[in-house]
């Protein structure tokens, strides 16, 4: 069997060398990359390919231009095949919806008459494309959305409530319709909760494409964590990166209240920061720990980033110095995901806290990587995580209570071991991509055996008229 993931907006390399460092190569990335390799460890049967937006140039690494290549270590039947579209240089996912129908035509060139037996989709230019795909040759799909615009043009409404002005951006109209056909189009909508499958997919806009109570439409695969990397194993280059930590000055003797998620508005970054900056029990207890990347001084290289990452750094910088907290604050340069791990596993002896703060979080990856390495989560209660650590399994906030979000952080170091426990159990339980990687084979072995969908037509990619009407509705 041969399956593809379809990803235009992953661009994945071998060793991970630009992960976070731009809002399209976060989570998914990850995701995508974990369940293929699992997928041909567990299922020697099966061939994967992960199916990308070939580019050039532009400072990326020269991996991104190779039209095929492998990760180092894994079985040669998982492939990254690079499909260009468009022109050669790196185009965020808002601009990539003109170019979807070039990069499709272009992957039935390149399979000519050895196409897959089966496609999956991921993000809704993922699943526009497998649309495509299946339009043309038949090729059934299921349809992961990670995110959907629906939610995030409603936040953003709130902030800019000019929609012509948020569309020339962010291509809602397009998006949403892509969303809409994937939905309608797929064999089977994968989702990583059901708070995800009854609260995401219910949204208005998506009334009509699908029924979230059609039994046999949706299949909840929670994702995983990579137990090899995130564990509690502390090796030699742990130690070397635990050496470096003591050598950059960071407080070591108490406890830290670590954030990692990269500089989103979503994470809402701040919150924590204020949650921290106002309660006098939590910088007597621990510091604020704020991992990033690729900044070694970031009062001082704040004005390197972009315009957004900017204003969101630059707002915690505020708060640090409003409040007098350099003392206590301390920023950390993490270069990968192994790293990162490192990390966790650093501050986890020193029985530290991860917090997550986001509006919404679709799922909750980070928190539960933090927590098989010992970290206590301290997580929002909106959205995925308000699943995975239910019946008290881990410590939900409000994400827009800076007051709620210190309880909680107090309670995680009140409690420490036991949570700690909890999560570690949890995570081996439940939550890795040997299960992840099982549960999508499941349904894609019972999808090959259902029955053909016959052509459809596909509607232009505009759905102004119905945003406009949902807007008005608000």
């Amino acid at each position: 069997m041969h399956i593809i993931f379809l990803n235009p907006q992953g661009n994945f390399d071998q060793k991970d060398s630009h992960l976070t460092e731009h809002a399209d190569f976060g989570g998914q990335l990850v995701y995508v990359k974990e369940i293929s390799k699992a997928l041909v460890e567990q299922f020697p049967d099966l061939k994967v390919d992960i199916v990308t937006r070939r580019f050039k140039g532009d400072g990326w690494s020269s991996e991104f231009e190779k039209e095929i290549s492998y990760y180092p270590g894994i079985s040669r039947r998982l492939r990254i095949v690079r499909i260009p579209c468009g022109n050669d240089s790196f185009l965020r996912k808002e601009l990539l919806w003109q170019h979807i129908p070039e990069w499709t035509d272009n992957i039935i060139r390149f399979y000519r008459n050895q196409l897959p037996d089966y496609a999956t989709a991921h993000y809704g230019d993922g699943g526009y494309a497998a649309v495509l795909l299946k339009k043309k040759t038949g090729i059934s799909f299921t349809f992961t959305g990670h995110s959907l615009g629906a939610q995030k043009l409603d936040k953003l409404y709130k902030k800019e409530p000019d929609f012509d002005k948020l569309d020339e951006w962010y291509h809602f109209s397009k998006r949403i319709q892509a969303e809409r056909l994937s939905l309608q189009h797929a064999d089977t909508i994968i989702t990583s909760t059901d708070m995800e499958r009854y609260k995401q997919y219910s949204h208005p806009l998506y009334r009509g494409a699908v029924d979230v109570e059609e039994n046999g439409k949706f299949a909840v695969i929670p994702p995983g964590v990579n137990i090899h990397l995130f564990n509690q194993i502390v090796d030699e280059e742990d130690k070397a990166l635990f050496r470096r930590i003591e050598k950059e000055g960071v407080e070591t003797q108490k406890p830290s209240i670590i954030l990692s998620s990269r500089l989103d508005d979503k994470k809402n970054h701040i919150s924590a920061v204020r949650a921290y900056a106002e309660s006098k029990e939590l910088q007597q207890k621990a510091s604020l720990g704020i991992f990033i990347r690729g900044m070694k001084n970031p009062y001082e290289e704040v004005e390197n980033l972009p315009a957004k990452e900017r204003i969101i750094l630059q707002s915690i910088i505020d708060e640090i110095n409003r409040h007098h907290l350099r003392d206590k604050v301390f920023f950390l340069d993490l270069a990968s995901q192994k790293e990162l791990a490192g990390a966790y596993k650093y501050f986890a002896l020193k029985h530290s806290v991860f917090v997550l703060t986001a509006f919404y979080e679709p799922f909750g990856l980070a928190p539960i990587e933090a927590g098989a390495c010992g970290l206590v989560p301290v997580t929002t209660k909106n959205g995925g995580p308000g699943d995975i650590f239910k019946n008290d399994m881990g410590i939900l906030v409000d994400p827009a209570d800076t007051e709620d979000i210190a309880r909680g952080i107090a309670k995680a170091f009140g409690n420490y071991e036991e949570y700690a426990d909890k999560v570690i159990r949890l995570v081996k339980g439940k939550y890795t991509w040997e299960k992840t990687a099982a549960g999508y084979y499941q349904v894609v072995s019972d999808a090959l055996g259902s029955s053909y969908e016959e052509d459809f037509d596909l509607p232009e990619l505009d759905t102004k008229e119905l945003i406009l009407r949902h807007l008005k509705s608000l």
